[in-house]
């Protein structure tokens, strides 16, 4: 056991700044709130986007355009060089079977498989899509790439 595992961690707590300690605290007289105002008294709250009786900015500008970011596919990638390392020759790659290797969080989205990396065993690969170079390898090794819940 070590100094350090008893001890906490520098910097993990930081001491309380003492408003109105005098000049010399750096924090004395108005005690960081400035001079005069609603901002140097009690009670008062900063509204974010609040403009004081004008339009916020953000309703000022325009709607304009159309956004597509709801309706992006967003796969989950895997290597060949995972495929390589987590499974035996033979072995039929499935997402469940990616998921419970680890190599992905989410079994119901999309699979892609990339080429980075070599692949010398015979796998039988079901995805919903691949990189030229990933089919290649994988048919280079002897094994088979099956369309698997595909998106379009």
């Amino acid at each position: 056991m070590n100094i350090s595992d008893i001890t906490q961690a520098s910097g993990a707590h930081r001491r309380r700044k003492r408003l109105g300690r005098g000049r010399s605290s750096g924090h004395g007289k108005t005690s960081g709130r400035g001079q005069k105002g609603a901002g140097s008294r009690s009670g008062w709250k900063s509204r974010g986007l609040a403009e004081g009786g004008a339009i916020p900015f953000f309703r000022r500008i325009p709607k304009r355009g159309f956004s597509n970011v709801q309706f992006t596919v967003r796969y989950a990638t895997v290597n060949v060089a995972d495929l390589e390392s987590a499974f035996e020759a033979g072995a039929h790659v499935t997402a469940q079977a990616l998921h419970e290797a680890g190599l992905i969080r989410d079994v119901h989205a999309p699979v892609k498989v990339l080429g980075h990396g070599g692949l010398s065993k015979k796998l039988v690969v079901e995805a919903a899509c691949y990189s030229k170079s990933a089919s290649e390898k994988i048919a280079a090794a002897g094994g088979q790439t099956k369309l698997a819940g595909a998106v379009s």
